[in-house]
């Protein structure tokens, strides 16, 4: 029988148990996909902590991306065949062996990828984009500043902002995480504690300040990036890792700046026609080698905790992937 992590009361990750469960058959539309690897977002641990703004009801699986097999496929179905490679895109219930799933939750893997890669890139690497292309329409030639930038999305946020054309200046915690972060394309570096971030901002601008702040961390990170903004600014609200922020309106206002939020899934789920571009340039970038995640750890399945404790703790630099087999 498969297994699954199985989320039964809200609380640390230590709290979920692997269970094996029963096969279900397949509806229309729907194919059968043994998993090989799943990503691990801070959402599946805000989901299981109750802090997240989606609740599923108990008991359920986390996981919102994963890569595998298609294993079966239910009459009808058009479009995909048993032994193809892909991605899985989930709002829950990717630590698992299989997933039964709709065709349009299927992307296709990457040729470049193994499927650690594969299960640590849409949702990260899609953050990114919908939050510099669709949210800050950042331009060549523009400065952006990543917070976190060792993290997942904060490094896939430094290279996709290379790609763009942007001077990127990557503020982290760590000399290690910047080191990563410089190799991924990084111009200029800043570790939060050497110096504070907003000075070195201003320093390696002139005085200017950046058009575009891309934040996971939120709280005084979010406060002291106000302060360090050029005119036209726009601040992206990605995440409050570091609890929530409070902006000051009056600088918000001195530079004509603009506070956006960026929930890349639900963007999808309203405009479809955003996500298949999404998905589409995210596919080509990453068959043509200009993107790949650095996955820090694969971490064996049934060490499902240990793996988001990386997160909690920040040990992880990019992605941390389950591996299955």
């Amino acid at each position: 029988m498969p297994r699954a992590v199985i989320c039964r009361e809200l609380g640390p990750p230590e709290r979920l148990r692997l269970e094996s469960f029963p096969s279900r058959s397949l509806q229309p539309g729907e194919v059968r996909v043994k998993i090989r690897a799943a990503g691990i977002n801070f959402p599946d641990i805000l989901m299981c902590a109750g802090e997240y703004q989606l609740k599923p009801e108990l008991p359920f699986t986390p996981g919102v991306e994963a890569a595998g097999d298609i294993v079966e496929v239910s009459a009808g179905v058009n479009g995909v065949a048993i032994g193809d490679r892909v991605i899985v895109r989930m709002r829950f219930g990717a630590y698992a062996d299989e997933a039964v799933v709709a065709t349009g939750q299927l992307t296709p893997l990457p040729s470049t990828f193994d499927y650690a890669e594969g299960a640590t890139y849409l949702a990260a690497y899609g953050t990114a984009h919908h939050a510099l292309v669709d949210r800050a329409r950042i331009a060549p030639g523009e400065t952006l500043l990543v917070h976190g930038a060792g993290g997942g999305v904060g490094l896939a946020a430094v290279e996709t902002g290379k790609l763009l054309g942007a001077t990127v200046i990557a503020a982290a915690s760590s000399e290690e995480k910047l080191r990563v972060a410089q190799a991924r394309g990084a111009d200029h570096l800043v570790l939060y504690s050497r110096e504070p971030f907003r000075d070195a901002v201003k320093r390696i601008t002139d005085g200017r300040g950046v058009d575009v702040v891309f934040d996971p961390v939120g709280g005084e990170v979010f406060e002291q990036s106000v302060r360090c903004i050029a005119w036209g600014a726009r601040l992206l609200v990605v995440g409050f890792t570091g609890g929530i922020g409070l902006a000051r309106t009056n600088l918000i206002l001195m530079k004509g700046a603009s506070v956006l939020g960026v929930r890349a899934g639900e963007a999808a789920r309203k405009d479809p026609a955003l996500a298949e571009r999404r998905i589409a340039a995210l596919l080509d970038w990453a068959e043509t080698s200009r993107l790949r995640p650095h996955v820090s750890h694969r971490v064996p399945f049934a060490d499902y905790a240990r793996a988001m404790q990386l997160l909690l703790n920040r040990k992880a630099i990019g992605r941390v992937a389950l591996v299955m087999d």
